[in-house]
């Protein structure tokens, strides 16, 4: 999977993340996209590098996603914890 599959798939991945940890965030949509992407590359790497499943070469493989989205919602976590009570 290319450099697009992977945006692609952290776009996708920060909107479900977003759908699972609904509420306001301090980026908005265009922090919380970032985010995902993020997510989706940082997931993607914990997943090959520690938990001993490669990232496969299918857009549409479990393990992917699951990595993708976890990353993402660790990643939103973060961000609303740093700088969640900044904004009011």
């Amino acid at each position: 999977m290319g450099i697009v599959g992977w945006i692609i798939l952290g776009l996708l991945a920060g909107a479900i993340a977003k759908f699972l940890l609904p509420g306001k965030d301090p980026g908005g949509f265009i922090g919380t996209t970032l985010i995902g992407i993020a997510g989706a590359f940082i997931g993607g790497w914990i997943s090959a590098q520690w938990l001993d499943h490669p990232i496969t070469k299918n857009f549409y493989d479990g393990a992917t996603w699951a990595a993708a989205i976890g990353g993402s919602l660790v990643l939103l976590i973060i961000y609303r914890v740093l700088f969640g009570g900044s904004r009011r």
